[in-house]
């Protein structure tokens, strides 16, 4: 087998998906970032550029995260890395300018989410973002992080029939972002009346879960993997939808939320974790989607590497300094890992290690 066939070849094992993930996805991340850095720099609304800039510096294992999905076809991994990057990085400057917003008018938040639906939308016309609110100018840089998705997307041979079930998850995210993000007397509220319109489709999640699995852009990445193949049918696309959403969405948010209840107590955010009764019911509930989400990639191929991708978020997550500095969270952590097989182990000492040298 030559080494183009080797690269087409989905890695099976985590020494051989690590291995990619050092040699190629790494580099290329870091380096797609810097130069999102540098067109952020030149933001010329202060507020602009300083969210901007933070959400690169902040949210860097996201794009890291995310950008693992290209190592399952490296020959389009320079369409992948960057086109998760930048729909990543959208995400997360949205994510810091709502947090931390000069507003709380639900239409803002909706308006400037238009840009994600904009950006798996290469027929849409785009919007103006910024109409409902103060800061306007970026200097165009949300709009060319927008344009370089749907550049990206124009090389995806099979993204026609993954489109319908991206839109649905991107849809979902901006319903999530723009309640979520209101004023903390309504949220929950709206929330709530948000939940029982889709808890038919998820019943056996409560509704935190199922707002939880609607924040995680892993089942827009899956797709955009899957939409590489040219012969990519509507069948397939709708099974690896189901197999993503909502139980790995629902897991990658909840341990997102699990390690950041300091952070978001203290910025006054709201955190889904905070919704269960006890410690104990939190975690056999995460405990239950791990297993809902193992069982859900067995209907896809490769499941192998979904497993992997399962392990991974546990590895990522349950390795955060987070963790060590949150008695709460530290506990509910060694109960997660224990017992756990070698590939999250194994996982889990990879993370630190990338954490330890990010920054050399």
């Amino acid at each position: 087998m030559n080494d183009q066939e080797l690269s087409r070849k989905v890695p099976r094992s985590p020494v051989s998906l690590m291995s990619r993930v050092y040699k190629y996805i790494l580099p290329e991340v870091e380096a797609e970032l810097e130069k999102w850095r540098l067109d952020a720099e030149q933001i010329p609304d202060e507020e602009l550029r300083k969210q901007a800039l933070a959400s690169i510096e902040t949210k860097k294992f996201h794009c890291q995260g995310g950008a693992v999905y290209a190592a399952a076809s490296l020959p389009d991994k320079h369409i992948l890395i960057p086109l998760i990057v930048a729909y990543q990085t959208i995400s997360d400057y949205l994510d810091n300018l709502c947090d931390r917003s000069t507003s709380l008018d639900p239409a803002d938040f909706r308006q400037l989410h238009q840009s994600m639906l904009d950006a798996v939308s290469p027929d849409r016309e785009a919007a103006d973002y910024y109409l409902l609110r103060s800061e306007k100018e970026d200097g165009g840089y949300l709009g060319r992080l927008v344009q370089t998705c749907r550049e990206c997307i124009s090389q995806l041979a099979g993204y026609e029939a993954a489109k319908l079930y991206i839109l649905d998850l991107a849809k979902l995210y901006v319903d999530l972002q723009v309640y979520k993000h209101i004023h903390p007397e309504k949220r929950e509220a709206a929330l709530l009346d948000w939940w029982s319109q889709h808890a038919h489709l998820t019943p056996h999640l409560r509704w935190n879960e199922f707002a939880a699995a609607t924040g995680s852009t892993l089942g827009v990445f899956m797709l955009f993997l899957a939409a590489t193949d040219p012969f990519l049918d509507d069948k397939d696309a709708s099974a690896i939808h189901a197999s993503y959403f909502p139980n790995v969405c629902s897991l990658h948010i909840m341990l997102d939320y699990l390690i950041d209840q300091d952070e978001d107590r203290i910025g006054g955010d709201l955190n889904f974790c905070n919704y269960y009764e006890d410690a104990e019911t939190m975690l056999n509930r995460i405990t239950s989607i791990v297993e809902w989400a193992r069982k859900d990639i067995g209907n896809i191929p490769s499941a192998s590497f979904h497993r992997m991708i399962i392990e991974g978020l546990l590895a990522l997550y349950l390795s955060d300094p987070k963790v060590s500095e949150q008695e709460l969270v530290r506990s509910i952590s060694r109960r997660l890992m224990k017992g756990s097989p070698m590939t999250r182990l194994f996982f889990f000492v990879n993370s630190q290690w990338i954490r330890r040298h990010k920054n050399e």
